[in-house]
């Protein structure tokens, strides 16, 4: 194995050969299967954009239909009422730790920009924190961890099948980034995990598929054996967030039941893969501008009622979605309203029997929990509303066209200012990013740019102005746009070029890029 990234200051405490050749032994083994699931991915897309749909599959029927149950909630989950997210610099992991909420979703994925820095000082940074020896002082102020009973449950989500850690080789192949982030965490963490009385607890992303999650139970079985763990100790929380993974749900938790900790409702990146999954299909997939797509919409209120159905169905967690918010310390007004936003939509999903839900940012925690503390009480969870009044057809999943709302100009303006800022702040190695009074991430700004691509190989005119959304329409307000940042704090111009060529490739050329991350890492240390 080798290792092309710069061996920087305690990388060697991470980067150890005992740890690398975990590494290796689960790449060795899992990577073949990995690119066929890959390739996979591509057949069905393939038969999509011919004209092809997506079903519930009659092959899975029996597992559908049959009495199973997960593995009971393990230590440190059975209450999740409140869970926030983050990347794992240092200032989150100790914010989120103490911020009252019962886990965190430690974020080598969407809120991390996978520069080989953030990668391995993310991993000493867990490390550090379980050993509680990442306490530090700047600005003036100092950040320490509380009481180890106050602190939030660690859940590691690594980054998806599709990414590639390119500084980690194996036989002068890359390493898939799902692998690497796991393995190392899984390696250094899990007998300190066990010895704290809980365990190595992961979210996964992006899977399409239940033999996507094989492997991934496959994986958590063989990284057991070889390290003596007892079988069952991971458990993993599948976030549900692409459009074939929601007709999957039961065999998803099926495949990972010994290993389950449940289902999350990942809901941005669950918009961008209908954008992406029925981009050619003209108007039967097109969606309103993003900042219109709400919870209510048909399909996805048939999409989160039928995840909190399958999970109580099995005795799993269902898990709600981001409340993005950042709050202002300088705007009351705006706050105000946002707040009422966050409530409203926790109310829902408290009251639709979720388990708990997300936020982006500590100030929400009490919020989430003040709603949920109140459907909840004194019990842990909701796993006794099994929501026997729910039957969600393929229909109802896929009845895309039934969403209310407009695209208009200033909803076109605001996809290529939020993904611009985004970029070129990702470029810069943040990947969780504060636009507007809203936590960005990678999932909203694939949403920005795939709605644009959508939009421009349809034909869409603009309900405000009647002008039809054409490249060199979004080319003219990509440079009204960028002089309006410019005029504003904080530009730096060499990174906002960067930033525009591959907004102009991710969302104006021909070919729809998978995964604006796949070009965008290319370019990252």
């Amino acid at each position: 194995m080798e290792i092309t990234g710069p061996r920087l200051d305690r990388f060697d405490e991470i980067l150890t050969p005992e740890a690398l050749s975990f590494v290796q032994a689960l790449h060795r083994e899992f990577d073949g299967r990995r690119r066929e699931l890959l390739a996979a991915r591509q057949t069905r897309q393939a038969e999509l954009s011919s004209g092809g749909t997506l079903d519930f599959l009659p092959e899975t029927s029996e597992i559908r239909h049959g009495d199973w149950r997960v593995a009971p909630p393990a230590p440190g989950l059975v209450d999740r009422r409140v869970e926030i997210t983050g990347p794992v610099d240092q200032k989150m992991t100790i914010n989120a730790l103490n911020s009252g909420a019962k886990v965190w979703l430690a974020d080598f994925e969407d809120a991390n920009a996978p520069t080989w820095e953030n990668t391995v000082y993310g991993q000493l940074n867990l490390r550090a924190a379980l050993d509680r020896e990442i306490d530090f002082e700047t600005g003036g102020k100092t950040y320490a961890l509380g009481p180890d009973e106050e602190l939030a449950t660690i859940v590691v989500r690594p980054r998806g099948w599709h990414l590639n850690e390119k500084h980690a080789l194996v036989d002068g192949e890359q390493v898939s980034a799902s692998l690497f982030d796991f393995a190392l965490y899984f390696f250094h963490c899990a007998a300190r995990q066990i010895a704290k009385g809980k365990g190595p607890y992961f979210y996964l992303p992006k899977m399409e598929s239940h033999l996507e999650a094989r492997l991934w139970n496959d994986v958590f079985t063989r990284a057991q054996e070889l390290l003596g763990i007892p079988y069952g100790t991971i458990r993993a929380t599948v976030l549900i967030e692409t459009y074939p993974a929601a007709f999957e749900m039961e065999e998803i938790l099926y495949e990972l039941r010994d290993h389950s900790a449940g289902l999350n409702a990942g809901r941005w990146d669950y918009l961008f893969s209908v954008i992406k999954k029925f981009r050619t299909r003209g108007r039967e997939f097109l969606l309103p501008e993003r900042n219109a797509v709400t919870m209510t919409a048909p399909f996805m209120r048939a999409y989160t009622e039928l995840l909190v159905r399958t999970c109580h169905k099995h005795g799993a967690h269902a898990i709600g979605g981001m409340a993005a918010f950042i709050p202002s310390r300088r705007d009351a007004e705006v706050n105000a309203v946002a707040l009422e936003k966050v409530r409203a939509d926790k109310t829902r999903e408290s009251g639709d029997g979720f388990d708990g839900s997300w936020v982006a940012h500590p100030d929400l925690v009490p919020i989430c929990r003040e709603v949920f503390d109140g459907v909840l009480g004194d019990r842990p969870n909701q796993l006794d509303r099994l929501r026997d009044d729910v039957h969600v057809t393929a229909e109802d999943l896929l009845a895309v066209s039934k969403t209310p709302g407009e695209i208009t100009e200033a909803g076109l303006r605001n996809n290529v200012d939020v993904a611009l800022r985004y970029l070129a702040a990702w470029m810069g190695g943040l990947g969780a990013v504060a636009i507007h009074n809203l936590m960005e991430d990678a999932a909203t700004a694939e949403i920005s740019r795939s709605q644009i691509w959508q939009w421009i190989h349809n034909d869409i005119q603009l309900a405000d102005t009647g002008e039809t959304v054409t490249k060199d329409l979004v080319e003219r307000i990509i440079e009204e746009e960028l002089a309006k940042i410019a005029a504003g704090p904080g530009y730096d111009q060499a990174r906002f070029e960067q930033a525009t060529a591959l907004f102009k490739q991710v969302a104006l050329d021909d070919d729809f890029a998978e995964f604006l991350t796949l070009p965008a890492y290319a370019q990252l240390p």
